[in-house]
């Protein structure tokens, strides 16, 4: 049963186990979105950064009130600076320099986190061309990198690409203090080489600034990468997917902002009558360690909440397998075998 149930649990070679460092101590992150429309009129740079800056205050609040300290990380929904492109993206769009930077500089410094800019961004080296892009900014306020959305959706025209913006051509990943973060825009969901790249990369966090509010492709791709993806959209939800697949968090209308604590230290586990659905270990470690386990996928995420005892160990005290580790040893014995059903040479 063991074998024929996390046999189930695979994409094949495109699981990226190695995304998450299980034998680190807990890694505790803190994440807010957010879940905004800018389909209305637009009221001027500096009345749109004070609303969205309002949001990460918001956010930095709920995250105290639940978790009992400040964001790790904060995303907003694609082009929320800027609003839609319209015909003429350049015209809307605008520099990071200046009163954009200034603004999230003094969001990060005062809430110490990390925040997600999305915007249609106006090129410092060449102001004749723009992108849709988000700005990466660290905890000091600083400017960590740029992701430019490289899949733009295409005018029905077949002419031009979001009027008139120019598409990116990497997949970077930035090492953050908390793990490794990519980047993935909108329409970027629909295309399989970034998420492909970020994977091999290493990502742990993907963030997704969309106005598209989906969950089938998110929740897919987050189980074949084993990462989490953070939505934050323009309506209907705003998500986080875990590397099971699942939805973990999520916030509908009239909600504006979600913040929940992931850990980057994790396993997934795939059924076993020693596991008991979690409780052999909840029975064995208490409090010390937690988990999700979802009985109509025969499979949990699992982590620890114990500093001085990593949840690898937890695991293999237990004699219990990973999920990943059950494909591999089927794959060898698939390799290895006569050709015969249940037979190996």
């Amino acid at each position: 049963m063991i074998q024929r149930r996390s046999l189930l649990l695979g994409a094949g070679p495109a699981l990226m186990a190695a995304n998450s460092r299980p034998s680190a101590p807990p890694r505790k992150v803190i994440i807010g979105t957010a879940m905004q429309a800018f389909w209305v009129p637009y009221p001027g740079l500096g009345q749109r950064l004070d609303e969205l800056t309002a949001i990460i205050d918001k956010m930095a609040d709920e995250s105290k009130r639940r978790h009992g300290r400040g964001l790790d990380l904060a995303i907003l929904p694609e082009t929320s600076i800027t609003g839609e492109a319209g015909p003429n993206a350049l015209e809307r769009s605008v520099p990071y320099e200046g009163p954009v930077a200034e603004a999230f500089a003094k969001a990060a410094r005062r809430h110490r986190c990390y925040i997600v800019v999305p915007t249609y961004l106006r090129e410092a080296h060449d102001p004749g061309r723009c992108s849709n892009a988000a700005v990466l900014v660290d905890r000091a306020g600083k400017p960590v990198g740029t992701y430019r959305k490289v899949h733009l959706v295409v005018a029905t025209d077949g002419k031009t690409m979001e009027g008139g913006s120019t598409p990116g051509r990497e997949h970077p990943v930035f090492d953050c203090d908390f793990g490794k973060l990519g980047i993935q825009i909108c329409y970027d969901m629909e295309f399989d080489d970034g998420w492909n790249t970020l994977a091999s990369k290493g990502a742990e966090i993907i963030a997704w600034p969309t106005q598209s509010p989906q969950t089938a492709q998110p929740a897919a791709r987050s189980a074949a990468k084993r990462c989490y993806i953070v939505s934050s959209t323009w309506r209907h939800n705003a998500s986080i997917f875990e590397p099971t697949g699942k939805i973990t968090a999520q916030i509908k209308p009239p909600a504006q902002v979600l913040v929940e604590e992931i850990d980057l230290s994790y396993v997934i586990l795939p059924w076993s009558s020693k596991l008991r659905n979690g409780r052999g270990l909840r029975d064995k470690y208490g409090d010390r360690v937690g988990f999700r386990y979802y009985e109509d996928e025969d499979c949990g995420i699992f982590w620890s909440n114990d500093p001085a005892t990593p949840i690898r160990e937890m695991t293999r005290s237990f004699g219990l397998l990973e999920a990943d580790q059950e494909l591999d040893r089927a794959r060898e014995a698939y390799a290895t075998s006569s050709g015969k059903p249940g037979h190996r040479r």
